[in-house]
Formats: structure tokens, C-alpha cells, sequence
């Protein structure tokens, strides 16, 4: 069975924005979905943050897709970097992603070392980008950064800001449909 996992965004929750949506409607599709809550998602810690994706995923295997919300981006990578020689996914989505700590100390943790995108795309066969025009925090250049290090495949939305909610004072997108057919696009 194909299973998806959700990583929340930096001071997100499982029935954040559009988690709860996709979860529902990949359910309604016959997908098994996990959207675990990670721990201190107000400031958020690499070395826990990792493990709980690691415990959720358990085995790693090509009917593994994880979708990944901004933070839940750069957790998703820094978890591919621990995959053994053989291990690999069925793919990933990375909504508003991004490979830097964009100027927040809060998550500075996340990228004291430089990402490793060589291991990280050995274990990533397939990965979908999806970044909006006009993101108040992620920047346009890291759709083309993932892109050129990680063969993402990007579209960019018009006017959907950081794909969040009331936290980064937007009205909530509770509805990301180019998420969900991302996730069928993997299949």
C-alpha cells in the first residue's frame, strides 16, 4: 500500500492549513497518510525533528512519499541524508521549500552543515517543487536551487504566500490541490 507522510510547517500542527484536506482525500484514494506532530514546532530542532520522521517511516521503500510544508522541507532532506547505501523513497513533495535558514536563527540548527544533495538525491527518485509568486519568506530562487541540485520538477503558484495560515498572519490554504496531484503523480 501506498503510504504518504505530512511534515508540518515551523509551528504547525496535523490540522494545520491544508494537511487535513490532502490527508482526507489521499485516504479517500486508498493511500494509508500519517501527518505526525513534531515535537517543539516553535522552534523547531533538527536532531529531534529527524528521529520522528525516521520512527515514522520505519523501512523506507519505493511505495514511501513524504510531503513536506516549508521546515517539514529541510527535515525530509536532513532524513534523506541518513538513509543507508540501498535505502530509498518512492518520492517526495516539498511545498514552499527551501535550503538555507533563510535569516531565522530559530532554525538556523537545521543548516550548520551544508545539505549533502548528492546523497540526498541518491535516495530520492522523484521530487515535486511547488513554491508561490509571492511567498513572503521563500524566495523564488530556491524552486531553482532544488531544481538544479535535486532534479526537482517546480510549478510555481500565483499569489498562495508561504501556502500557510493565520501563524504567518494569511488567510488559511486550507485546499492545496496541486499537492494532492503531485502526490498522484508519483504513482
Amino acid at each position: 500500500m501506498k503510504r504518504v507522510i505530512i511534515v508540518h510547517c515551523w509551528d504547525g500542527n496535523p490540522e494545520y492549513c491544508w494537511y487535513p484536506w490532502l490527508k482526507r482525500e489521499l485516504e479517500a484514494r486508498g493511500f494509508e497518510v500519517i501527518v505526525p506532530a513534531m515535537p517543539e514546532t516553535s522552534m523547531p530542532k533538527m536532531d529531534l525533528w529527524v528521529p520522528v520522521l525516521a520512527d515514522v517511516v520505519g523501512k523506507p521503500d519505493k511505495d514511501t512519499i513524504l510531503v513536506g510544508h516549508s521546515i517539514g522541507c529541510a527535515t525530509i532532506m536532513r532524513y534523506l541524508e541518513t538513509l543507508g547505501e540501498t535505502e530509498t523513497i518512492g518520492g517526495a513533495v516539498f511545498i514552499a521549500g527551501f535550503t538555507t535558514d533563510l535569516g531565522f536563527e530559530e532554525i538556523h540548527n537545521f543548516f550548520e552543515t551544508p545539505l549533502d544533495f548528492k546523497e540526498i538525491r541518491s535516495h530520492l527518485p522523484r521530487l515535486i517543487s511547488i513554491h508561490s509568486n509571492d511567498d513572503p519568506f521563500v524566495d523564488l530562487k530556491y524552486a531553482t536551487i532544488l531544481a538544479d541540485e535535486l532534479g526537482a520538477e517546480t510549478t510555481i503558484l500565483e499569489k498562495m504566500k508561504h501556502f500557510s495560515g493565520p501563524v504567518d498572519n494569511e488567510e488559511s490554504c486550507v485546499i492545496l490541490s496541486q499537492a494532492l496531484d503531485a502526490v498522484m503523480n508519483m504513482r
